[in-house]
């Protein structure tokens, strides 16, 4: 009953029909005119500042890393590798870990952060240029909106939010402030992939009809885990934030949260964005799909996990083009050579792509004749390779990170290897799919105006209930 009363309010969303297929503009054109400015601001807003001062690209960019614990590492090791910039700030809820972090922070650049509790503080702080969210899914819409119009640039994880209209304000966010807003989707910055998808944009493997994702990750129990008393040091509200208040449950914490529909989107928005992005990425859509369908499960495991661990879903554009995905989170065998990554197929054969991180491409032509006998004949040849094996480069999230830093200096977001629109579009896709598999249906889905077409029980999938005061705002 609750998602029923968002239905009213989301067809009131969707009077501004705010177009975002454009099929036949080149990714950059597409960018430049997708943004959109609303006027208004909302309650308890942070300190509004649209600065856009060019900076020297010799100049400090200090940064303020938010979330700690797991990826949050990875974001200020990969800072602390590119030059004139400071880790100013590290920011997070749970207190207990700011010893290590900061220790390992002064060890590798030699000044020592400052630390907070208060995410709001962090925005007020006119020393801080950019912020690096790497907290839960369901926090990032807010985190970004909010820095956005406290005059901070913005690294945010992916997925980039938590439902499809959190992904559109945040679009909105950005544009109508100015910021540069990078999407943690660091496969855009890997010179192999880069190079394997120059290489079928170039009609290596002639027409590209299909894409397909793969995250095969066994995962194991999280079994069943009562509540508890929240740890010394741990702001259990703030973590929840924007979510229903639950008591503490050490299962809906640190990383597990994952598995959860109030905090997370399971494997397909935690890992299977990437290979969601890439398909997108090669399939060259700059929209989303018209239909979806897809069947998920919670299979083998006695647990409190509420997201599928098995998922296979199949997403078709308007040009009848196809992007399929699968999930399987317990044992299973490889397809391609692949259990992270992509698998494409063209007219003129397939290649398949590693994982985001590995980034190492191979291309297979197909050979296919019909005989006299009405049956065929079928022979595949080695292709072209690509990898990278350069250690100035071969790092794709320090790559993604030094692209961030780049546009933060020269305020041309145009540059971005990940604007926060092209995270919103494959983000998207995690949401769909997610929506098909809980739904058990077949969706039909309209790009234009982001809402599904005659469903109104799909349609309150696009936005959730958020826990006072931290509304998603009406007008960015």
């Amino acid at each position: 009953m609750q998602r029923l009363l968002f239905a009213r309010a989301f067809q009131e969303f969707n009077r501004f029909k705010i177009t975002v297929i454009m099929e036949n503009l080149d990714r950059r054109s597409f960018i430049k005119k997708s943004g959109v400015a609303t006027a208004g601001a909302f309650v308890a807003r942070p300190i509004l500042s649209q600065a856009t001062n060019q900076k020297s690209p010799n100049s400090t960019v200090n940064v303020a890393v938010i979330g700690i614990r797991s990826r949050g590492k990875d974001h200020y090791r990969a800072l602390a590798k590119i030059p004139n910039v400071r880790i100013a700030t590290l920011c997070d809820i749970d207190e207990r870990l700011f010893p290590e972090a900061v220790a390992e922070v002064e060890k590798l650049t030699g000044i020592k952060p400052a630390t907070a509790t208060e995410y709001r503080k962090v925005l007020e702080d006119t020393n801080i240029d950019a912020v690096s969210i790497a907290t839960p899914n369901h926090w990032h819409a807010l985190q970004t909106i909010w820095a956005c119009q406290a005059g901070k640039d913005v690294y945010v994880e992916k997925p980039v939010s938590h439902t499809i209209l959190e992904g559109r304000k945040m679009v909105e966010a950005a544009r109508k402030y100015n910021r540069v807003v990078q999407t943690g989707i660091q496969a855009r910055s890997s010179i192999a992939t880069v190079q394997a998808i120059d290489f079928l944009n170039d009609g290596g493997l002639g027409d590209i009809y299909m894409a397909k994702g793969l995250c095969l990750k066994p995962r194991g129990s999280i079994g069943r885990v009562k509540n508890g008393t929240v740890p010394e040091g741990v702001n259990w509200d703030a973590f929840l934030g924007p979510a229903p208040y639950r008591p503490f449950n050490e299962n809906r914490f640190h990383y597990k949260w994952h598995w959860f529909w109030d905090t997370g989107n399971g494997d397909f928005g935690n890992q299977g964005i990437h290979q969601a992005d890439i398909g997108r990425w090669i399939l060259n859509k700059l929209t989303h799909p018209v239909r979806i369908q897809g069947i998920g499960n919670f299979f083998v495991w006695d647990s409190d996990q509420e997201t599928p661990n098995i998922q296979h879903i199949e997403f078709e554009y308007a040009d009848g083009s196809i992007l399929q995905f699968e999930v399987r989170g317990l044992g299973s065998n490889a397809e391609g050579d692949i259990r992270i990554g992509n698998l494409i197929f063209g007219s003129k054969g397939w290649m398949n792509i590693a994982s985001e991180e590995v980034g190492e491409c191979h291309t297979h032509y197909s050979d296919i004749k019909i005989k006299p006998s009405g049956y065929s004949s079928y022979n595949e040849e080695e292709g072209p390779a690509f990898t990278n094996e350069d250690p100035a480069t071969m790092d794709a999230v320090v790559n993604h990170f030094t692209n961030f830093i780049d546009c933060v200096r020269s305020r041309k977001w145009q540059d971005l290897n990940a604007d926060i629109l092209e995270g919103h579009l494959s983000t998207s896709l995690c949401h769909l799919g997610n929506i098909a598999c809980r739904l058990k249906r077949s969706l039909r889905f309209n790009p234009h105006g982001e809402s599904f077409i005659n469903d109104s029980e799909a349609d309150t999938y696009l936005t959730k209930a958020y826990r006072s005061p931290y509304d998603l705002p009406d007008h960015v």
